[in-house]
C-alpha cells in the first residue's frame, strides 16, 4: 500500500508543476524551450561562416569575447535553411552534456512569448507527423489554441553528434553537406 501511495503522490505533484518555456516560430509551426536553458534572445547578425561545417551549423559570432556557435534549427530538423528576416534572431542557450556545459545559438524565424505550460497540459511525442526526429521531441502542448513542440534540446542540439558530424567529410552522411 506504502507503495501505491507514493506513486499517486508523484503523479499529483507532476499534474501540479509548471514551468516557463520561450516559444518561438519556425516557418508555421510553433516550438518551445524551457527558459531555464535560455540565456538571451539577440538580433540576427555578424555570423563567421567556418568551411567544411555540416549545413545545419550556419557558423560562429563574437559574444561579448566568447565565441558561441549558430546552429540553423530549421535545417537541423531536415529542412531548408531558415530564410533570413527583420524577425530573425539568434536564441543563446546553455546545453550541459556529461556535466559541461556548452552555449550555442539557435536560429528561429521569430520569438513569441513566454509562457507557462502545466506539466498535465503536456502530451508525449507522437509517433508520426511532425516532420522532425522524434527524438527531438520532449512533449506537446496546447497554447492559446495552437499546439506547440517541446523540444529535448539535449537530443537537438547533441554536442557529440555536432561534433562527429562536422568531424566528417563532405558526402559521408547522407543529407548532411559542408557549406562551400
Amino acid at each position: 500500500m506504502r507503495e501505491a501511495e507514493t506513486s499517486l503522490d508523484h503523479a499529483a505533484a507532476k499534474t501540479s508543476m509548471v514551468s516557463q518555456y520561450l516559444i518561438f516560430s519556425l516557418g508555421k509551426e510553433l516550438f518551445a524551450v524551457g527558459t531555464l536553458r535560455v540565456r538571451e534572445i539577440i538580433e540576427y547578425g555578424n555570423v563567421t561562416n567556418v568551411p567544411m561545417m555540416p549545413g545545419f551549423i550556419r557558423g560562429v559570432i563574437n559574444l561579448r569575447g566568447a565565441v558561441v556557435p549558430v546552429i540553423d534549427l530549421n535545417s537541423r530538423f531536415g529542412r531548408e535553411r531558415t530564410e533570413i528576416s527583420r524577425r530573425t534572431c539568434v536564441v543563446i542557450l546553455e546545453v550541459i552534456t556529461d556535466g559541461d556545459t556548452h552555449v550555442l545559438g539557435i536560429v528561429v524565424d521569430a520569438v513569441s512569448a513566454v509562457r507557462q505550460i502545466n506539466a498535465a497540459d503536456v502530451e508525449p511525442a507522437p509517433s508520426f507527423g511532425t516532420g522532425i526526429r522524434a527524438d527531438f521531441i520532449d512533449g506537446m502542448a496546447k497554447v492559446n489554441g495552437h499546439f506547440v513542440i517541446l523540444l529535448d534540446l539535449g537530443k537537438v542540439l547533441s554536442v557529440d553528434e555536432i561534433s562527429m558530424l562536422g568531424n566528417m567529410t563532405h558526402g559521408a552522411v547522407p543529407g548532411v553537406h559542408a557549406d562551400p
